[in-house]
Formats: C-alpha cells, structure tokens, sequence
C-alpha cells in the first residue's frame, strides 16, 4: 500500500526554494532582454559599417580620384568590386525565363519531391518507377543559390555581358577594405 500523506510531505517545496527559483527566472528574464538589445545594436552596427564601407568611403574616395591610401598607423585601404543579388518572389518566374532564353539556365536547381506517409515504403519504392506515368502528386521546386546567383552577377559583370540588373536584384557597388 501506498502512503500518500507521506508522498505529498516529500514532495513539498519550501519558500525559499520557490523563492530561489523565482530569482533565477527573473534573471533569465532580464538576460533574455539584454540579448534581444545586444542584437538590435549588433544590427545597428553592421548597418552602419555596412554604410561606411561600401558608401561614404568609396564615395569620398571617388572625389578625390583616389583607389586608397595608407593612413598614419600604416592601415591600408583600397576599393574592391562587390557584387550582391537577390531575385523577389515577384520576378521570380521572369528571371528563370530570362536566364532560359540566354542559355544561362543552368544555374537553376529543379527539386521535385513527393511525401509518403507512414507504411508507404514501397509506394514509395514502385513511384521511383513509374513517377511520369501515373500522375502522382509531386512538389517542384526551382531556386537559384544565393552564393551562385552571387558568383553569376559577377561573371557576367566581368565578361561584360549586359543583363537586366534589377529582374535580379543585382547591385554592383565598391567596397572598401581596410586591412591592418
């Protein structure tokens, strides 16, 4: 037989340790806070050396003529070419279009997927198949890397072949670099 009354007295926590957890929850709490605001700066930050180095330098340095110098504590800077691109959902389709027409569509990555659920290991197996003949429902995929769609607007910057920069969210820009 069980005996209750003295399971409940085992399992009975004291004030202070209601207490010390309490202290500790706040702490948590009040570090949680800290994080999310040291993030929201670290944001800030980038932001502003984002700006700094790929804006007001290259630009100040522009109006002098200049490609770099060295500064007094032997720090070097120089402008690099940066290249950065992102297609929106919305042009999606016309950019793969786009980059088919052009004979460039090998950069696309096609995916298609089917979902099986529990039990169905060999529907699965007899769909590898007969997938084309049998109109089984599939998920297709198509998407572009964001690193090759990088290195793509770059050749094609380099190569000097023209393409339309904005159906890729293409921005060609300079970049300071300032090494120690």
């Amino acid at each position: 037989m069980i005996d209750f009354e003295k399971d409940a007295d085992a399992l009975q926590v004291q004030d202070d340790d209601i207490a010390g957890i309490a202290a500790l929850a706040k702490r948590a709490k009040e570090l949680e806070k800290e994080v999310e605001d040291l993030e929201q700066v670290m944001k800030e930050r980038k932001d502003q050396l984002r700006k700094l180095t790929e804006q007001s330098i290259p630009e100040a340095l522009a109006q002098t003529g200049m490609k770099g110098f060295v500064m007094d504590d032997g720090s070097k800077i120089e402008l690099k070419p940066f290249y950065s691109a992102s297609i929106s959902a919305a042009r999606k389709a016309e950019a793969f279009q786009w980059l088919r027409d052009h004979g460039m569509d090998d950069i696309i990555k096609n995916t298609v997927s089917v979902r099986f659920g529990r039990g169905e290991d060999e529907l699965c197996s007899r769909l590898l198949e007969i997938l084309g003949t049998q109109g089984y429902p599939a998920e297709q995929a198509e998407k572009i890397e964001p690193m090759t769609l990088k290195a793509w607007v770059k050749e094609q910057v380099e190569r000097g072949n023209e393409f339309p920069t904005e159906l890729f969210g293409a921005y060609i820009g300079q970049k300071a670099i300032i090494k120690s």
